[in-house]
């Protein structure tokens, strides 16, 4: 076995090397995700949404805008969270903002973002402002303008279930039950993405970028591509944003601080198991148009 591996190309080992610490980092944050999942599926009802949210619509975007500050998962658990949620009749409007800033708000990913670019609150601040910004743009979209379907129908994942007659230790093990299946239906295309970007990190070298990136419109672009394809984790894509900085400059590496956590490889992959390719198309949309002109209006901040 080890004969084989020294037989094996360098540039295929470090791949190998590379997918294997994507998947490591990102498995127990879909672990939780699917958990949080199943036990929304088993103990809430509509009902109990309905009588939580705020009465008004716009109060509804903000309250999904900024839940994920003491509700926070990693990108690589949101979709299920979401898209439970959305089965007991969240409102879309209130969903959707959740899915954008909660990698990005929470408390642990604006921590690293201040430690990672030498203690400075300037990174975090603007990281923070700049996902609230666009997702509650994303709210107002599906809150006054959008009003379509965004789950895909006849999936697997389609229909609500009734635990209402299940009791105690039971209900707890239909929870881990429904969390379970999650898990393994989410690990599939967790598996895909983590493989491509882990293909892309060692394929196609970082000094390429940089030659063409010459000036803030090319630059924020390319930085957001890489933010997709890396599919970094946003407990971490910090300190590579970091590493970044003197290439790319501010503006470039905040727009790759905040659309990484909103759209990479892995959660576009579990998007597609769930979301209408419609909605997904809209979602890539605005998100990019947004972090755009967010990243060219803070650019000589």
């Amino acid at each position: 076995m080890t004969a084989l591996f020294q037989n094996l190309p360098t540039s295929v080992l470090q791949m190998g090397a590379i997918f294997l610490s994507i998947i490591i980092e990102a498995l127990p944050f879909v672990l939780i995700g699917s958990i949080i999942s199943g036990f929304i599926d088993v103990y809430i009802t509509p009902d109990r949404v309905h009588a939580f949210l705020p009465k008004n619509k716009v109060l509804r975007i903000l309250f999904g805008t900024f839940i994920g500050f003491i509700f926070p998962s990693c990108e690589c658990g949101i979709v299920p969270i979401v898209n439970r949620f959305l089965e007991k009749k969240v409102p879309t409007y209130t969903a959707i903002p959740f899915l954008a800033t909660a990698p990005v708000i929470n408390p642990i990913v604006l921590f690293a973002t201040y430690t990672a670019f030498g203690n400075s609150l300037r990174f975090a601040l603007f990281r923070a402002l700049g996902s609230i910004l666009v997702a509650f743009v994303l709210g107002l979209f599906w809150g006054f303008m959008s009003s379509e379907p965004i789950l895909k129908e006849g999936g697997k994942n389609s229909h609500t279930h009734d635990f209402s007659d299940k009791q105690g230790w039971s209900k707890v093990g239909y929870a881990l039950i429904q969390a379970i299946d999650e898990f393994f239906d989410m690990g599939r295309y967790l598996v895909f993405g983590c493989l491509f970007a882990s293909f892309v990190q060692v394929y196609i070298p970082t000094y390429i970028l940089t030659r063409i990136g010459h000036n803030s419109l090319t630059a924020i672009l390319l930085m957001m591509v890489l933010a997709f394809l890396l599919s970094l984790c946003s407990e971490a894509d910090a300190f590579i944003g970091a590493s970044l900085l003197s290439s790319f400059g501010f503006a470039p590496v905040m727009a790759f601080l905040i659309i990484g956590p909103m759209i990479d490889i892995k959660n576009l992959l579990m998007m597609k198991n769930h979301f209408t390719n419609k909605f997904i198309l809209q979602f890539i949309a605005l998100i990019t148009l947004m972090i755009l002109g967010y990243s060219l209006m803070i650019g000589g901040f």
